[in-house]
């Protein structure tokens, strides 16, 4: 049809002029991609370009994320809060187009995406939580939850091993409310993908579990639209149309080629592609006709309005089913959550159990997945040693038709990801963003960095999502170095927004997982041990909050005013305690820290942070990882690792790598040694 040709041929014309403007940018995927937004955007997408966040909008997934002025292109053109302007300013400082989309910046981004493969696994994880919550919440005659979960994806998305993990998952799920369009091009940014790209991309997605439409000519709309079709009448698959294309569709010299993909078409080849399209406009200039036919603003207005109405007859009749469905979609906690959080570390310290805190975390959660029916947990193979699970977190499972499995009424809630920590890790992240969920999800502390990149994207899309990170030391023991975290808490201490918590009891333990929950804009890694850790008795637990405490005073061991400072994180919290017993028998005074997150820690005000770290008193740290980290804190001394560990029990590797009360004490002392001499 001609208005479909010029709706396309819209989206082109801004691709390239905003690549071609900000001297840097992929064209190649939007113009070559641009008949199958037609056919999604136009024919199928419900959703509201007044109200980007309606709870039973469909979600949109752009997983090849460098093709970014593609959505931008859609949004600006079906009505959204993304003028031409900010289309412009692609790629500039400060504008709502940045190089890749980012959720929160863009109104209308559901994620954000460039890591190739993570956009679509977010989008496994946001068709996961739409059938979760429809299953929870429908009623007969009540469908408020009912939506489809679209993604567009390319070759490398594909390439990436993520999607393998990601949609192994959604065919063993059976969600086929997702639908997958692939943008098969046969281009990346070496060229032509046939020398090192062979897979039987049909065949690989039949043995997932999934349903196959195509090949599809990705750039005959009626074709792709009757894909759609045929993919939302799916009973029990997901789908995955797959459309053949031509990379920067429209350019007489550049489509097919590599050159199309990452680089401007040049204002010369923009003059014969415009020559090509029959588009005679000026740069960003479209012509009326063409916003008319694209604004979805009306029919947005209309399908939100006909929910919101079907919304109050659901309200009427399940009122209490209505409200909790709100406060989930808002992502706010129970009112009574802060009592729960306190009942949870009052009974840890009033218990003082001798546990690990891999187990303290269980006891934790066992409280607060009672509290709270939005958590949804799981973990990668590892449930057992990760103690993820608890009584109110039955396993989920669904039956050979695709529907939940009900136990007692209620959908299982602890999810068996299988040895999958980067999928687990992102389709966590798709269920945080879809909304009504938040994720939890447990492996071994050594495993985070298969997942890195997927906690990194949480921080920064600063979404709430709780990574159980268990056996987190060389206290591991007899797995040896391949399975001994060394540098990972260092390291995940690094990534901006993300808090890290690695307490050393179970009030401590209590305490990360109810700041964690209350976190609503920043992901938690919980760092906790495989060996039991005795409970350190405590003068209060307010300040535990605030990610380091005075945990004992020399006073309290003798009564002289402290000559140094011990700092410590976890399992090295009892070796501080001791260290602290034989400085004082031999007449040196120091005071103990517990420091189980240090991200929280340095966010607290000045004085505070004197108060539990004062100035001109030396600092030792003790943690069983990396030294580097702690020198920012002015410690004068760390006793740490800096080598592999080796494969023994973990006492006799506590032992031979120095974590010993004695080496602790004898490294004060030299501390203290040292510092008389300089003086």
């Amino acid at each position: 049809m001609a208005n479909d040709s010029l709706m396309a041929n819209a989206i082109r014309a801004l691709a390239m002029d905003a690549v071609q403007q900000a001297n840097s940018g992929h064209p190649g995927a939007p113009m070559g991609m641009a008949d199958i937004a037609v056919a999604l955007w136009h024919r199928h997408l419900r959703h509201n370009p007044r109200n980007p966040h309606w709870a039973d909008r469909d979600r949109f997934v752009l997983s090849n994320g460098h093709a970014s002025m593609l959505i931008y292109a859609l949004l600006h053109l079906t009505g959204y809060e993304l003028p031409v302007g900010e289309l412009k300013g692609f790629r500039q400082l400060h504008s709502k187009t940045p190089g890749h989309p980012e959720v929160d910046v863009t109104p209308g981004v559901e994620t954000t995406t460039g890591p190739l493969g993570q956009g679509l696994t977010n989008a496994v994880g946001m068709a996961l939580a739409e059938k979760l919550l429809a299953t929870e919440f429908n009623r007969p005659g009540h469908a408020i939850v009912d939506h489809h979960t679209y993604v567009f994806l390319g070759d490398g998305c594909l390439m990436e091993g993520i999607s393998h993990e990601a949609f192994a998952l959604a065919g063993a799920w059976k969600l086929n409310k997702l639908v997958a369009l692939y943008d098969d091009n046969g281009i990346s940014i070496d060229g032509q993908v046939t020398p090192w790209y062979v897979d039987d991309v049909p065949g690989r997605f039949k043995s997932y579990g999934w349903n196959v439409v195509g090949p599809v000519d990705g750039h005959d709309i009626e074709a792709v639209d009757r894909a759609i079709a045929d993919a939302k009448n799916s009973a029990d698959k997901p789908t995955i149309v797959v459309c053949k294309t031509h990379i920067g569709k429209g350019s007489p010299n550049r489509a097919n080629t590599a050159k199309a993909h990452g680089e401007p078409l040049g204002a010369d080849e923009i003059a014969l592609t415009r020559t090509a399209l029959g588009w005679e406009h000026e740069p960003f200039v479209l012509p009326q006709a063409v916003y008319e036919e694209w604004d979805a603003r009306a029919k947005g207005d209309e399908l939100e309005s006909g929910w919101q109405q079907r919304f109050q007859a659901y309200a009427a009749e399940h009122p209490e089913l209505a409200a909790e469905f709100t406060r989930r979609m808002k992502g706010e906690l129970p009112a009574n959550f802060a009592q729960v959080a306190v009942d949870a570390v009052v009974a840890a310290h009033t218990k003082a159990e001798t546990v690990a805190s891999r187990k303290a975390s269980q006891i934790a959660l066992e409280a607060f997945t009672a509290a709270l029916p939005e958590l949804l947990g799981g973990s990668a193979d590892l449930t057992g040693s990760n103690l993820t699970n608890t009584k109110s977190t039955p396993p989920l499972r669904f039956d050979q038709a695709g529907e939940v499995v009900l136990a007692d009424g209620k959908i299982g809630r602890h999810i068996n990801y299988g040895v999958r920590e980067f999928g687990m890790a992102a389709i966590m992240n798709g269920v945080a963003l879809h909304g009504g969920y938040i994720p939890y999800g447990g492996t071994f502390l050594t495993f985070s960095d298969y997942s890195r990149n997927a906690i990194r994207m949480a921080a920064l899309m600063k979404r709430r999502v709780v990574h159980v990170f268990t056996h987190d030391s060389i206290g591991l023991g007899e797995d040896g170095p391949t399975h001994q975290s060394i540098e990972h808490a260092a390291s995940l201490r690094l990534i901006p927004n993300l808090d890290v918590w690695r307490p050393g009891d179970t009030a401590e333990t209590a305490v990360a997982w109810a700041v964690a929950l209350q976190n609503k804009r920043r992901p938690t890694a919980l760092l906790l041990s495989r060996q039991n850790l005795p409970y350190a008795p405590k003068a209060g637990l307010d300040e535990i909050s605030r990610g380091a405490y005075v945990l004992a005073e020399p006073s309290e061991v003798g009564g002289d005013e402290a000559e140094a400072v011990i700092i410590a994180t976890g399992s090295e919290v009892q070796l501080a305690l001791r260290a602290q017993e034989l400085l004082q028998q031999g007449g040196v005074a120091v005071r103990v820290v517990s420091m189980p997150s240090t991200t929280t820690f340095d966010r607290q005000d000045a004085q505070y942070k004197r108060s539990v770290l004062p100035e001109g008193i030396p600092r030792i740290a003790v943690e069983a990882g990396v030294t580097d980290f702690w020198w920012k804190y002015g410690c004068a001394a760390v006793v740490g690792i800096d080598t592999f560990g080796e494969s023994a029990p973990a006492g006799a590797l506590f032992k031979h790598f120095g974590f010993t009360p004695d080496n602790v004490a004898d490294t004060v002392r030299a501390v203290l040694q040292r510092a008389l001499v300089e003086a």
